[in-house]
C-alpha cells in the first residue's frame, strides 16, 4: 500500500459503496489513503425493471459487478473483493464463515478506520443489517489471537469503526426529489425510511468538491438508478447539495480519540 493511511467499507450490494458513502470515498481516495470495498453479494435480484425483462441471478450479478468496478474506478478505490454470497441471502449465512473471511480482509488489508451500515441497516433490508452484525464480529476475531488466518497474517485491531448514517435532512431530500418515502417490506412488516437526528452525527465528512466525481460513479450503476439520474444531476440546482455530500458517520468506537465534539475527519487522532 502507497499510504500509510487505509480505510475499509463493508456492504451488502454493488451500489451500497456509492450510494452510501460515494463522497466519503472519492474524497479520502483522492487524500492518498488507501480504499477498500468488501461486498458480500453482486446483487444479483435487485432487479428494477419490468419482471419479465430479468435476466436471472447469473446474468445480473454479472452486470452489477461490472458497474461495480467501474463505480470504484471512478472513485478511486483501490480493491473490491466480493464474499461471493447469494443477494437476499445474507442474513442466513454461517455467522462464523462470513465474519472470518470478512477478518481475512481486515488482517490482510490492516485498515485503521472501517465502515458499514447502522443496526438498521439504513432503511432495514435485511442483509444490510446482517452485513453490519457481520462486519464487527469480523472485527474482533481479525483482533483475536485464537482465529486461525488462512492467509498467515497476523491480528490487527481496526482503531476506529463507524456507521454510515443518514440524516433526516438527507431523508427529507430523498423524499422531495422521488415524491415518495423509500421503504423495504421484510417479515409482513413496511420498514420506513427515516434518518438519524443531526444531533446524532459522531462525524461529518465535507466531501462537497467531490460531487461531479461521486455522482457519475453512481451513474455507474446503471441497472439500479438509471431511472433517477436526470433527477439526480439536478439536485444542485434544487437543494443544497451538503446535505448529501456532507456525509453523516456515528462513531462505534475509537481507540485514539473521544469526547461529543463532532469529528470532521475519520481519520482524527490518527494523523
Amino acid at each position: 500500500m502507497e499510504s500509510p493511511l487505509s480505510l475499509m467499507c463493508v456492504v451488502a450490494h454493488p451500489d451500497d459503496e456509492s450510494l452510501g458513502i460515494g463522497f466519503t470515498l472519492a474524497k479520502y481516495a483522492a487524500e492518498g489513503v488507501y480504499t477498500s470495498v468488501v461486498m458480500a453479494t453482486r446483487g444479483e435480484r435487485g432487479w428494477k425493471g419490468k419482471p419479465t425483462d430479468y435476466p436471472g441471478p447469473e446474468a445480473l450479478g454479472r452486470i452489477r459487478e461490472a458497474e461495480l468496478l467501474t463505480s470504484a474506478k471512478i472513485l478511486g478505490v483501490n480493491e473490491i473483493k466480493f464474499l461471493d454470497y447469494m443477494d437476499g441471502e445474507v442474513d442466513r449465512v454461517e455467522p462464523l464463515e462470513i465474519s472470518g473471511k470478512i477478518a481475512q480482509h481486515i488482517r490482510r488489508l490492516r485498515p485503521q478506520v472501517l465502515i458499514t451500515f447502522d443496526p438498521l441497516g439504513a432503511y432495514g433490508p435485511t442483509d444490510h443489517i446482517a452485513i453490519s452484525q457481520f462486519a464487527l464480529g469480523a472485527i474482533a476475531l481479525a483482533a483475536s489471537c485464537e482465529f486461525s488466518d488462512p492467509g498467515g497474517n497476523p491480528p490487527h485491531q481496526v482503531a476506529k469503526v463507524y456507521y454510515m448514517i443518514d440524516s433526516e435532512p438527507l431523508v427529507k431530500l430523498y423524499t422531495r426529489l422521488t415524491g415518495k418515502r423509500i421503504h423495504v417490506t421484510a417479515d409482513g412488516e413496511r420498514r420506513k425510511y427515516t434518518g438519524w437526528p443531526v444531533w446524532a452525527a459522531s462525524a461529518r465528512v465535507d466531501a462537497t468538491g467531490y460531487w461531479d466525481v461521486a455522482v457519475e460513479a453512481l451513474a455507474s450503476h446503471e441497472s439500479q438508478v438509471g431511472h433517477m439520474m436526470a433527477l439526480i444531476r439536478r439536485i444542485p440546482a434544487r437543494f443544497n447539495i451538503s446535505s448529501w455530500a456532507v456525509q453523516t458517520f456515528y462513531r462505534v468506537y475509537s481507540l485514539v480519540n473521544s469526547g461529543r465534539q463532532v469529528e470532521m475527519d475519520l481519520f482524527e487522532g490518527l494523523r
